[in-house]
């Protein structure tokens, strides 16, 4: 897929009547790479309160189109989604808003394809329903179904950006990302801990050292350490024991109690 292909998603409010809500969708739109936006009869269109909530908006206001009738908004559209909180009792191609994104990022290679979001109280009726090729549910806990306008944009507005940008997108690194740790690193790993943890006793009772070793393993080996990683926890291996090292010298300098009390050396403890 191709970011691209976000430029002709076509996002349509059909009668908004909170111009905050327009803002707040206008936020979403430049964080997941939408730009085009078509108003049906908002009851208020003030730019100057929308940039003020929604910061850097000034192009997107500019662009936005504002528009009589629903099927106007659409009427160039080759593919139509439209949203619901719930299955209606006609029947409609209801969809799940990850595959239908995939969906319509394929379409959007034909020409512009509509997401369309119905008023806030009462969402979009059936006439406007039935201009939809496809009609989206978010899937939300029975007891609180309803979403607001925001909130509903926001999710299929990241699945599209999600499904446009699979496999281009790299996660950002943390500052100093290695190379993977070698096997050889590993080993040496594995060694320094064992030994370290039987510095300490930590193998006793029914903690065997195989057994223990052998959990560390599945376990670091699900984290697909670097080699940073490794020589950090390595490190913390060869620590106890030079730290077991340390405490015994200190434990050997100090004087031995003799009998009645004094020292060795003849002084009193």
């Amino acid at each position: 897929m191709s970011a691209s292909l976000l430029d002709r998603i076509v996002v349509v409010l059909d009668h908004p009547k909170d111009v905050v809500n327009i803002a707040a969708v206008m936020r979403a739109m430049m964080n997941m790479g939408l730009s085009t936006l078509r108003l049906v009869r908002p009851d208020e269109f003030d730019p100057y309160r929308i940039e003020g909530i929604a910061h850097r908006s000034g192009p997107l206001i500019e662009s936005t189109t504002i528009v009589d009738t629903l099927a106007e908004a659409v009427e160039d559209c080759v593919f139509v989604v439209g949203t619901t909180a719930r299955a209606r009792t006609a029947n409609r191609n209801y969809v799940r808003p990850r595959p239908l994104a995939a969906e319509m990022l394929e379409r959007a290679a034909e020409g512009p394809v509509a997401l369309v979001f119905g008023r806030e109280d009462r969402g979009l009726t059936n006439e406007g329903l039935d201009l939809c090729h496809r009609v989206a549910i978010i899937p939300t806990h029975a007891e609180y179904s309803s979403l607001n306008l925001a909130q509903a944009f926001l999710v299929l507005a990241y699945e599209l950006h999600l499904a446009a940008v699979e496999g281009g997108e790299a996660l950002p690194e943390g500052r100093r990302a290695d190379r993977p740790a070698t096997l050889g690193e590993l080993e040496g790993m594995y060694e320094a801990l064992q030994n370290g943890l039987g510095r300490i006793d930590f193998f006793k009772g029914t903690r065997r050292a195989d057994a223990v070793v052998r959990t560390l393993r599945t376990v670091l080996s699900r984290a697909d350490l670097d080699r940073r990683e490794s020589k950090l926890i390595q490190a913390i291996g060869f620590e106890i024991g030079n730290y077991m090292d340390r405490h015994q010298v200190q434990a050997d300098r100090r004087p031995v109690p003799g009998p009645e009390g004094r020292d060795h050396d003849g002084s009193s403890a």
